[in-house]
């Protein structure tokens, strides 16, 4: 089975639900809201600025592209999409990726809120596999979005 790098993990292919030629994307294991899905360069490059400028372009086009699919696949009014670059940004896995959020009125009771939970969401304490979604749970995820696509 084919993988993927992130970083420091190694993705299951059966959790990656869109490639491009310089993107992939992938559901969460730990989704703060549902339908949380990151979009992330193929090539593993750690900060934003060290893309190079046809990777920026694959990557946010990417993003509009997963972005109009999940909003409307987990009935979204609206989306966040978020990049945390670097440490201080609340970056814990080094390798630049796009958070894509459906949101819904009334998903947070303060709408920043869903920043506290991004930031909780990485920790390394809170990342614990009996908080992670199991592989058969992402791969279903994954496979349903896939068709989404084609």
């Amino acid at each position: 089975m084919a993988t993927f790098r992130f970083g420091q993990h190694i993705i299951k292919a059966a959790a990656v639900f869109l490639q491009t030629e310089l993107s992939f994307a992938l559901v969460n294991r730990k989704p703060v809201v549902p339908g949380h899905v990151l979009v992330c360069p193929l090539r593993p490059v750690e900060r934003f600025r060290d893309l190079r400028p046809d990777e920026v372009a694959d990557l946010f086009t990417t993003t509009q592209r997963v972005a109009g699919v999940v909003e409307q696949h987990f009935d979204g009014t609206s989306l966040t999409i978020a990049v945390q670059d670097g440490p201080e940004a609340g970056q814990t896995v080094k390798h630049v990726h796009v958070h894509v959020l459906p949101r819904k009125a009334g998903d947070f009771e303060r709408n920043d809120s869903v920043y506290d939970e991004l930031q909780k969401h990485d920790k390394e304490d809170e990342d614990v596999p009996s908080k992670w979604r199991t592989d058969e749970e992402m791969a279903d995820e994954a496979s349903v979005l896939r068709g989404l696509f084609h």
